[in-house]
């Protein structure tokens, strides 16, 4: 790919007409290495590097390009000299085969990549996850998201614009979380194979819930304040299903 058509790919419209996205500084770049060996098709990255990484041991094709043209390719203000243009996984274009045991979370229209990357990279430390996504969620390949997850977006299976309506289909057993249920500590807990955990401000709606039949679980508190961060919260549950 040309250097002005890289630039593009900090838009997510651009991603996804070229196939690509990107991975900055030297931590993830050694994620992506890693999962290369078991992943093939990210073996096609490419690796864009300036003098101080000119002598980086790495599979992939390497380009080495000035400080200047590194700067204007990074999202970091102060990019530590090294980026690949990683091709886009399977996942969207079909699932990732499902492994015998594996639980998925779903995330209904998420909207912060903090909060993605975060939940990515719990996913990723206890294994045995998916993350869903519905329609309407921030993109995963955001350059936000990538860092935040801190290379957990090698190792988790992703599945994007997974509506709502169609987990029934899938999965005989759901379950949320809500204000009022059971709490995550019971036994019951770990007996569903699909978590469901909605919008930061919004939930998921309750009416939908209700036609899901999902199940009710509660993360019991002091109650001194209305809510948990979305993160927190998937991190707490993913400990407790884990354990």
């Amino acid at each position: 790919m040309k250097l002005d058509d890289l630039k593009k790919l900090h838009q997510k419209k651009y991603r996804a007409e070229f196939g690509h996205f990107l991975v900055e500084g030297e931590h993830l770049v050694l994620e992506l290495q890693k999962a290369a060996l078991q992943n093939p098709p990210l073996q096609r990255a490419e690796l864009y590097v300036t003098t101080a990484y000119e002598h980086w041991q790495s599979p992939f094709r390497t380009h080495l390009i000035s400080d200047r043209q590194m700067a204007q390719l990074a999202d970091t203000k102060t990019p530590q000299g090294i980026l690949a243009v990683v091709p886009m996984p399977a996942a969207l274009t079909a699932a990732p085969a499902a492994v015998e045991g594996e639980r998925a979370v779903y995330l209904h229209e998420i909207q912060d990549p903090g909060n993605l990357g975060t939940i990515l990279r719990t996913l990723a430390w206890f294994g045995g996850f998916r993350c869903l996504l519905s329609p309407g969620s921030v993109d995963p390949y955001n350059p936000k998201v990538v860092r935040a997850s801190m290379g957990a977006i090698f190792h988790t299976p992703l599945e994007l614009d997974v509506a709502l309506d169609s987990l029934q289909e899938r999965f005989p057993r759901l379950a949320c979380l809500d204000m009022q249920g059971t709490p995550v500590q019971s036994a019951q807990f770990k007996a569903f194979d699909c978590y469901l955990f909605g919008n930061e401000a919004r939930g998921v709606p309750r009416e939908q819930l209700t036609a899901l039949n999902a199940q009710p679980f509660t993360i019991g508190g002091a109650g001194a304040i209305e809510s948990l961060n979305l993160a927190a919260t998937v991190n707490m549950c993913a400990y407790e299903l884990s354990r």
